[in-house]
């Protein structure tokens, strides 16, 4: 009888220790953290939480005080209602480029199974970098509008970040960005001073953290353009270089043919920008080149005027009469050209002269339905 007893007691006591350890040591509740950043030894942003997932209920007091994260920052942990869940955020935000361990204690789950103890790191993104900007720095004779803005372009997504832009002289900007948030394109809201060199400073900090920490990440500089001459240069091939810088383009988009009759001066631009500029001569008084806004009708390289007895090289009509137009010096049938040194003043029949070389390029840039405005 005492040995049936014995049996019994190896039964029911020692056995189900030694079947416990093999049980606890199989089906330990496991950790999960997600996301998988810490795992997969992706950068996580500043203002991320992160939750550590069980396989089983755990012992909430004990977890939630006992977690040790190195270096030590403030730090809130938030347990869900089935005690499988630990959801770790930064009281303010994680520090920007630092790596943290997060160290889970050994300790039971709520049936009282062991949880082995765990470490795990994770590397905060660093700020964001400027990799291009637009007027670059040290640019010159620069004149801002809403197509053609100061444009920052970052190497990641700025997102996590809060990206302050200032001009020094001080100048308030408005901003707007891309999708992703790796474009943002900056106007003053305030005309900037002509002539005068604009510093541009671009700081970041993290979401949710102190202001002390906006850290410096670009400084560049540009001039904008001196203002336009009160008068115009006698010389003329000054004058084509002021025309060159002081021109502002009326159509933004695509190629069009500025004229202005007061300086004599064509200028070419292309999606605003200007692309030559060159003497003209124009209308004479009282056989005025209609002012307004025409465009090339037809183009012919060589055509004879009967009227006036010669050839007009190079010929583009800006009326759809075909009584005015652009084209080089014209010339007789025996070769005479008319010469250079009218370029400048107003001595045409009406149409627009241009010199040698000049008519052949504006010829073959300009295309049939190309805008021209005179004024």
């Amino acid at each position: 009888m005492k040995k049936i007893k014995q049996f019994f007691f190896l039964v029911l006591f020692i056995l189900p220790t030694l079947l416990t350890g093999v049980y606890i040591y199989a089906y330990s509740p496991s950790f999960v953290i997600t996301p998988l950043a810490p795992q997969m030894g992706r950068e996580m942003l500043p203002s991320d939480s992160f939750t550590i997932t069980f396989s089983k209920p755990i012992d909430t007091k004990y977890y939630q005080n006992n977690l040790e994260l190195f270096p030590r920052t403030p730090m809130t942990a938030i347990i869900n209602n089935d005690h499988t869940q630990i959801t770790l955020s930064p009281t303010f935000a994680w520090e920007v480029g630092k790596q943290y361990t997060l160290r889970i204690p050994e300790g039971r789950a709520m049936n009282f199974m062991q949880i082995d103890s765990a470490e795990f790191t994770f590397t905060i993104s660093e700020h964001p970098h400027v990799i291009d900007v637009l007027p670059t720095s040290g640019a010159m004779d620069v004149r801002l509008d809403i197509e053609d803005p100061i444009t920052i372009q970052f190497d990641k997504s700025t997102e996590g970040f809060y990206i302050d832009f200032q001009l020094e002289p001080p100048v308030p900007v408005k901003y707007q960005n891309n999708e992703r948030k790796t474009q943002f394109d900056i106007l003053p809201q305030k005309p900037l001073a002509d002539d005068t060199k604009y510093t541009l400073t671009i700081h970041s900090k993290a979401i949710g953290a102190s202001d002390d920490t906006y850290a410096p990440i670009h400084t560049s500089s540009f001039t904008t353009i001196a203002p336009k001459p009160k008068t115009w240069a006698e010389n003329l091939q000054e004058r084509v270089g002021q025309a060159k810088k002081f021109t502002t383009a009326q159509i933004k988009s695509g190629k069009y043919i500025d004229v202005n009759l007061a300086t004599q001066i064509m200028t070419l631009f292309n999606d605003g920008k200007v692309v030559d500029a060159f003497l003209i001569s124009s209308g004479k008084p009282g056989m005025n080149t209609p002012k307004g806004t025409h465009q090339v009708y037809n183009k012919h390289p060589r055509p004879w005027s009967k009227q006036y007895g010669l050839y007009m090289p190079f010929w583009m009509a800006i009326t759809g009469d075909g009584k005015y137009g652009i084209h080089e010096l014209p010339e007789w049938p025996g070769g005479y050209k008319e010469g250079q040194n009218h370029l400048g003043i107003p001595v045409s029949h009406g149409c627009m002269r241009l010199g040698v070389g000049p008519a052949e390029k504006v010829y073959h840039w300009a295309d049939i339905g190309t805008p021209i405005i005179v004024y």
